[in-house]
């Protein structure tokens, strides 16, 4: 298994862990963007958006309102926060498992680079 983040899921490299359930985890990415940044990736590996097949649209319309009640945790939904999927080497994705960037504690600047 050579992907990061399924090794991450399978628990063979540690992360800190700020959500699970039967079909997410969410941890502190380990090069935050904001003061907070979050990733959240399903537990079923999925490489890119373009990859999504329509039977997992509810899966990842459950990873949005999973950052949505992490926002509310954490105490930044009513300022803000931005929510990001990366798609491909132009989209600026570097691991190749479907991740949900969840941004917040600061202004977030348009456009986003």
């Amino acid at each position: 298994m050579s992907c990061l983040f399924c090794r991450i899921v399978a628990e063979e490299i540690p992360a800190d862990l700020v959500y699970s359930d039967e079909q997410v985890i969410a941890f502190r990415d380990i090069n935050p963007q904001a003061p907070t940044h979050i990733l959240l990736i399903p537990r079923e590996h999925i490489p890119t958006v373009n990859d999504i097949t329509d039977e997992q649209s509810p899966l990842v319309g459950h990873m949005v309102v999973v950052a949505k009640k992490i926002a509310k945790k954490l105490g930044f939904d009513d300022q803000g926060y931005r929510l990001v999927f990366n798609c491909n080497e132009h989209g600026g994705q570097e691991v190749y498992h479907l991740h949900l960037h969840l941004l917040g504690g600061r202004p977030m600047q348009w456009p986003p680079g």
